[in-house]
């Protein structure tokens, strides 16, 4: 199978993304100068061909999100766990930064990266309030087609 190889940020690359981050952080605290925000909602969407995590307030309103292809996976590699767990980890590092401590995690999808996703969160120091599977169901799903007539 060869080498794994994983990509390794530069340092100008690394600067650019926490710039963007301390901009974000910058944005949000402009518009709450009162309170600082300690809780978020924490959503994680994973398909068969990537993941995406998003952080958001208690009132939904986005303040982060990250994704593998973001990160800098690509292929069938942004829909391994591994890449997963990358992402948690950097939507970890934005977390902190905002100053949240504890989340709310809403889990969609069926993708491999739900587990490790929620597990790097957890290791990194984030507080977890609940986890919810919101993944949607069929209930009586699509009406099938009729015979072949042959």
């Amino acid at each position: 199978m060869g080498k794994k190889r994983i990509i390794q940020k530069t340092e100008e690359e690394l600067l650019k993304e926490r710039e963007t981050v301390d901009a974000g952080v910058k944005k949000e605290l402009k518009t709450k100068k009162t309170s600082k925000i300690t809780e978020g909602n924490l959503y994680i969407s994973s398909t068969y061909n990537n993941t995406i995590i998003t952080l958001t307030n208690k009132r939904g309103e986005t303040l982060v999100w990250k994704s593998a292809g973001s990160i800098g996976f690509k292929g069938a590699k942004k829909s391994t766990p591994f890449a997963a767990s990358k992402v948690a980890e950097a939507l970890c590092l934005a977390a902190e930064k905002l100053g949240i401590k504890k989340v709310s995690i809403f889990v969609k999808g069926i993708g491999s990266g739900r587990d490790s996703a929620v597990r790097s969160l957890a290791s990194h120091g984030l507080e977890i309030s609940s986890i919810k599977d919101i993944t949607p169901i069929p209930h009586n799903g699509c009406r099938p087609p009729k015979p072949r007539r042959v």
